[in-house]
């Protein structure tokens, strides 16, 4: 029966920054695991040592039946020694193998494990912006490369690099009881070699890491394509793509052929360094034995010996290439660490605590752009249980400001606070569950319909998760389907129509029962009697709650307490809709006579 142990997410969360350049980055995994490594590490030189002792034991073998002068038939006595110390050695280095085997099997997934979590975290601190300008396939790529290429490393490290630089160890010292000679030509011929690849080892790893690059474009490029399938067929623009990923494609084949080149370049110069140091050896050990001070039994010590030299280290040197490719890959993921979080939690940062929902914000200044501010010197304050309504066209700062409100960007100036706590004082996560947002354009999880609305409250029952589809008014449509709470919604919830997808966010975000809630343009998918159900379900859920209100329909904003008109980042002005609609030149007034059909216009006419 086979045993597994849960692995614990905040057992392994960093609790200082991971470091940036491969080399560092695998050292501080390895040290996390040690004691494993170290066991594999001893282990593995029972494998390096058999190698460079399997030549001697058939010299002894050769000796013993040269020197021998007595009877016809070579007696047991003979040859016992040198076959005991075969079959000893050979079981010794098989219970060594399997044992760590058995240590690698369980390590290596753990060492995986560990280091995609960690840099998981680390990309999960990333803001907004980050994940809107980069390919989400780019990135889970990396994710994956990363782990996968340190687990291909590690092996290469200990299966192929330090167990041949210990045979090579254990074989020269025994080849210097032969003749130091031989020692010094395959020491001299091993820093050729290595010293080849090693010169050129900037350039490989520099080539690899472009190719890397490449892929991950690439493989980018596929997903977003994919991932965009539905808009691709409604433009007929699939001929498009494919050319586009026919693009990519070339760009990763050239960069491919460019290192492969730099590899073929390195052999070749290796290659002649290889023939040159057979034919030196066969020469000397011709010369040796015609000098008698080679024996005949040192003729296959030393030519097992210097084949097996060679064969390890030429495919030490081609694991090389496979290393730097892998640590090319490594760095190339490490993209991802290296690019700083533009919002950090403080040091000191404490959890939120929401007693009232009071917000106050004060000189506020934010730009996308540091030449062209969005927000210069804003001011807003919504009490305890106030719904507020944010209008304005389109780029008029209404979503920037929720935004800022969630922390998925810094503002450059100014203050957040809520009941009196300033948002960067306390913990993202701390703030973010405190509020509940219903956005215009609802994301779901590939997961069950169950899932996604129980996301908004880990834990909750199944009771619970009913009761909160019910007021959302999904709960009939969710029992007609096949699989009912357990359906599948596919990417993005693309199985699902808008409205639809709608419905499960408003459900998620009242089951989160948070103290704020931010509704933007929340039921804008829906029917029309749908969205009358849910208008009430969700007056019933604002009371009480500070809200905040995105709306384009000015219809829908009748029912909050007050309206906050925004215009190139500024407010223009405030109040109830009634108060507002009285001044016929306000602002507001205006904008109430634009709207068609019950939608602002994006822009002034």
């Amino acid at each position: 029966m086979t045993h597994t142990k849960t692995y614990s997410v905040t057992k392994h969360i960093p609790s200082a920054p991971l470091p940036k350049t491969a080399g560092a980055f695998l050292w501080h995994f390895t040290k996390r695991h040690g004691k494993a490594f170290g066991t594999i590490t001893f282990l593995m030189m029972f494998w390096s040592a058999n190698e460079a002792l399997y030549p001697y034991f058939i010299k002894m073998f050769i000796d013993a039946i040269v020197n021998y002068t007595g009877e016809d038939t070579i007696p047991w006595d003979v040859l016992k020694t040198p076959f005991w110390a075969v079959v000893i050695s050979f079981v010794v280095m098989e219970i060594a193998m399997r044992i760590m085997g058995i240590f690698m099997l369980y390590t290596l997934p753990k060492f995986r494990a560990d280091m995609r979590m960690q840099v998981l975290q680390y990309v999960k601190g990333h803001s907004l912006s980050y994940f809107t300008s980069n390919f989400a396939g780019t990135i889970a790529t990396r994710i994956h490369d990363i782990p996968r290429s340190a687990d291909t490393l590690m092996e290469n490290l200990l299966d192929h690099v330090f167990s041949i630089i210990m045979a090579f160890i254990f074989s020269s010292i025994i080849l210097y009881f032969v003749s130091p000679l031989f020692t010094a030509m395959m020491i001299v011929w091993c820093v050729f070699h290595m010293g080849v690849t090693f010169y050129f080892m900037p350039e490989l790893r520099q080539k690899s890491k472009t190719h890397a690059n490449a892929v991950s474009r690439m493989q980018g490029d596929t997903v977003d394509c994919i991932s965009n399938m539905t808009v691709v067929r409604l433009f007929a623009k699939g001929s498009q793509e494919l050319k586009r990923l026919v693009r990519s494609q070339n760009n990763e084949i050239e960069k491919s052929i460019i290192a492969g080149w730099a590899y073929q370049k390195v052999n070749m110069l290796r290659g002649v360094g290889g023939i040159a140091f057979i034919v030196g050896v066969i020469f000397v050990l011709v010369k040796g034995y015609q000098e008698n001070w080679v024996s005949v039994g040192d003729f296959p010590l030393v030519a097992m010996t210097i084949f097996t030299i060679l064969s390890l280290i030429w495919h030490l040197s081609m694991n090389m290439q496979a290393l730097f490719k892998d640590l090319g890959t490594i760095s190339a993921g490490l993209a991802l660490l290296n690019t700083p979080h533009e919002v950090n939690d403080l040091p000191e940062a404490k959890a939120l605590s929401v007693t009232q929902g009071a917000i106050d914000i004060k000189d506020l200044q934010f730009s996308y752009r540091k030449t062209i501010p969005l927000f210069k010197d804003l001011s807003l304050s919504i009490k305890s249980g106030e719904s507020v309504g944010l209008v304005g066209f389109s780029g008029s700062g209404k979503t920037t400001f929720v935004n800022l409100l969630l922390r998925f960007f810094e503002a450059q100036k100014g203050s957040i606070m809520i009941d009196g706590q300033e948002i960067t004082h306390v913990t993202q996560d701390s703030l973010r569950s405190n509020i509940a947002m219903i956005p215009q354009d609802p994301s779901l999880f590939h997961r069950s319909l169950m899932d996604n609305i129980r996301y908004g409250k880990e834990g909750a029952s199944d009771e619970d998760v009913i009761k909160a589809s019910k007021l959302a008014h999904c709960h009939d449509f969710i029992k007609d389907l096949e699989d009912g709470y357990e359906t599948l919604v596919g990417e993005r919830g693309l199985k699902l129509s808008g409205g639809q997808r709608q419905r499960i966010a408003i459900a998620r975000a009242i089951l989160k029962n948070a103290p704020i809630l931010v509704l933007d343009e929340a039921t804008s998918a829906l029917d029309s009697v749908t969205e009358k159900y849910i208008q009430e379900s969700l007056q019933e859920i604002m009371k009480g709650r500070t809200t905040i209100v995105i709306a384009h329909r000015l219809s829908t904003l009748s029912s909050v307490d007050r309206i906050v008109v925004f215009d190139n980042g500024k407010i223009l002005e405030q109040g109830s809709q009634e108060d507002l609609l009285r001044n016929k030149d306000s602002a507001f007034s205006q904008l109430w006579a634009l709207q068609n059909e019950g939608f602002l216009p994006d822009k002034r006419a």
